[in-house]
C-alpha cells in the first residue's frame, strides 16, 4: 500500500516567529531564497501583476482569448502566440512589467546579505534592481531560462549587472540570480505560454534546463520559499527540480492553509511550512540579515 510522506517535525520556534533550524542555516550561510511573485506585495508603487491571476487579466485585456480559457495564464499566453503571433505576447509582457523597478526592504537585504544564489521565479525586475542598488560593481550577474520558440537549443541566458551578455557565469561574481521563467530585464525572456513550459519539462527531469552553476551552488543549501504558493503543477515541477540534490530541509512561508496538493508537496520535499503572513515574517527575517 503507497503512504504519503510526511512533512518534516516544526522546529523550535523562536519568539521572532521564525524556526531555529532556519536561523541556524542563515548563520551557517547554507539558506538559497527563492521568491514567488506574491513577494511583490511588500513593494511599494511597484504597478506590475504580483500574481499569474493579475498578469492573465492584463493580458486578456490587451488581446481577446476564448471565455472558457481567459482565467488560465498559460492557456491564454499560447492562444495569444498561436494567432497573434509571439512577437504580440512578447510585447504583452514587456508592457505588463514595463513599470521602474522599487525594490522592497526584503529585496534590499536580500541583495546586501552576500547569498550565493538567489532564484526569482517571477518575470519582474526588483531583485536585480536591488542587487544594482546594493551589491558592489561587478559582483554579481543573472542567468535566465529561454523559450525555445526563440532560442531554439539553449536553455539559458546569462547577463552581467549591466546587463550584457555572457557566455556563462563569471568567477568574481558572489551572487548568482537565477530567473528560471525569465525576466523583463534586460532582454524580454519569458516563459509563460503551454508551449514554453512543454518544452522545459520534457527535459527538466534530467536537469538539462537548470544551468550547472546552479546545480552546484544548490548542492547542499536549505531552500527559504518566500512568496510561492503550490497549488499548480508548473510551480510544484519548477521547484522540485530546482530543489534537487540539495538537502532534505526547507522551509515555505504559507500564512494560509495549504491545499492537498500543496500540503502532500510540502511533505514529500521536507519542507517545513513557516504559517507567518508575510508583514510578519518579513521584519523578523530582515532583522535576523542584519
Amino acid at each position: 500500500m503507497t503512504t504519503l510522506a510526511t512533512a518534516p517535525a516544526p522546529s523550535e520556534v523562536l519568539p521572532d516567529g521564525l524556526p531555529a533550524s532556519l536561523v541556524e542555516a542563515l548563520a551557517a550561510g547554507r539558506v538559497v531564497p527563492y521568491l514567488g511573485p506574491r513577494v511583490l506585495a511588500q513593494a511599494t508603487a511597484y504597478g506590475v501583476p504580483a500574481t499569474p491571476e493579475e498578469l492573465v487579466v492584463l493580458l486578456t485585456a490587451r488581446s481577446s482569448v476564448p471565455h472558457k480559457i481567459r482565467n488560465r495564464l498559460t492557456q491564454s499566453a499560447q492562444y495569444i502566440e498561436n494567432f497573434k503571433h509571439r512577437k504580440t505576447l512578447v510585447g504583452l509582457m514587456n508592457e505588463a512589467f514595463a513599470a521602474k523597478a522599487v525594490p522592497a526592504p526584503l529585496h534590499q537585504s536580500l541583495a546586501g546579505f552576500g547569498f550565493p544564489l538567489i532564484v526569482d521565479a517571477w518575470y519582474d525586475d526588483a531583485m536585480a534592481a536591488a542587487l544594482a542598488e546594493v551589491a558592489p560593481t561587478g559582483s554579481w550577474g543573472q542567468v535566465q531560462g529561454l523559450a525555445q520558440s526563440e532560442h531554439f537549443g539553449t536553455w539559458t541566458g546569462w547577463y552581467d549587472a549591466d546587463g550584457t551578455p555572457t557566455p556563462d557565469h563569471k568567477p568574481d561574481w558572489k551572487t548568482v540570480l537565477y530567473k528560471p521563467i525569465g525576466a523583463h530585464a534586460p532582454a524580454g525572456n519569458y516563459l509563460v505560454s503551454d508551449t514554453d513550459y512543454v518544452e522545459v519539462l520534457t527535459e527538466i527531469d534530467i536537469q538539462t534546463p537548470i544551468p550547472q552553476e546552479v546545480q552546484r551552488l544548490r548542492s547542499g543549501r536549505n531552500f527559504l520559499f518566500i512568496g510561492c504558493r503550490f497549488n499548480d503543477q508548473l510551480p510544484r515541477a519548477f521547484a522540485r527540480q530546482i530543489m534537487k540534490r540539495s538537502s532534505d530541509r526547507h522551509w515555505a512561508v504559507m500564512p494560509d492553509e495549504p491545499t492537498r496538493m500543496e500540503a502532500r508537496f510540502l511533505a514529500e520535499q521536507g519542507i517545513e511550512r513557516i504559517p507567518l503572513p508575510l508583514d510578519a515574517f518579513v521584519p523578523a527575517l530582515l532583522a535576523r540579515l542584519g
